[in-house]
């Protein structure tokens, strides 16, 4: 299933958790992660520290693709805890 997700996200997509909180902006599709940009990639995340860093979500965390946005199946706060850096 998550290569047939994979298949309907595009660059420039926006990522939402499922409370409707903006996560993320999408870079592109890395392997089963999605490669969120740096431009926004602090969205919601106080500590500096992660400015200037790439993030990325597991494709598990998408519950669909709607339009032109990502909708995960986790709100906003916990994808931001459920991010990798690199």
């Amino acid at each position: 299933m998550s290569h047939d997700i994979a298949a309907q996200i595009r660059e420039h997509m926006e990522v939402i958790g499922a409370d409707g909180v903006h996560v993320g902006t999408v870079d592109h599709v890395d392997g089963d992660r999605i490669k969120l940009s740096k431009k926004d990639s602090s969205s919601g995340i106080t500590d500096e520290t992660h400015e200037g860093h790439h993030h990325y979500l597991s494709l598990g965390l998408v519950a669909a693709v709607e339009g032109d946005t990502v909708r995960l199946s986790a709100n906003g706060d916990v994808a931001y805890a459920m991010e990798e850096e690199k």
